[in-house]
């Protein structure tokens, strides 16, 4: 059956919150397991319109994430706001440290805010700084791999502590 719109997205949102989707091949997949005919044009646009994006996962692999919205295009610009404004990540303990440039901690951590990252206890901004608490060191290390590639800073000039 071809699903309509709400019931499509709301199936998306759903699959993308509870299971490790990386492409849109694995969503129409997972789709069709729940006897939804879509096809991919169909989901990459749902895709742009829930404001879901990809990031990157602690093992190098890539997974879909949903994002807050507070309006049309909110969650592109709340993530340029972020890829412009961090200067540096790093880990301590159980804690992500981002640097970013002055004045910018608290728009960056109003787009951390919206992406629902799933290891994010809470966060604290400054002027320039922002700290995340997460439960573990290893949580910390995969939240820093992740907004590392979000913030699209040179992976090899952030590198793990622990390597």
């Amino acid at each position: 059956m071809r699903p309509s719109k709400n019931p499509r997205q709301s199936r998306i949102l759903q699959i993308v919150r509870t299971r490790n989707i990386g492409t849109q091949e694995e969503l129409v997949a997972a789709l069709q397991e729940v006897g939804m005919d879509v096809t991919q044009a169909t989901v990459s646009r749902d895709i742009k319109e829930l404001g879901i994006i990809k990031v990157a996962t602690a093992n190098g692999d890539q997974k879909y994430v949903t994002m807050n919205r507070s309006g049309e295009g909110a969650s592109g610009r709340l993530m340029k706001v972020f890829s412009e404004a961090v200067t540096s990540i790093d880990t301590a303990s159980s804690f992500v440290v981002i640097k970013t440039l002055p004045g910018m901690a608290q728009a960056a951590a109003s787009a951390l805010d919206s992406m629902r990252l799933d290891d994010l206890i809470g966060s604290i901004a400054g002027d320039d700084t922002i700290f995340i608490a997460t439960h573990t060191p290893k949580h910390a290390e995969e939240m820093r791999e992740t907004l590392v590639e979000l913030s699209h800073l040179d992976p090899a000039l952030h590198r793990s502590k622990l390597e």
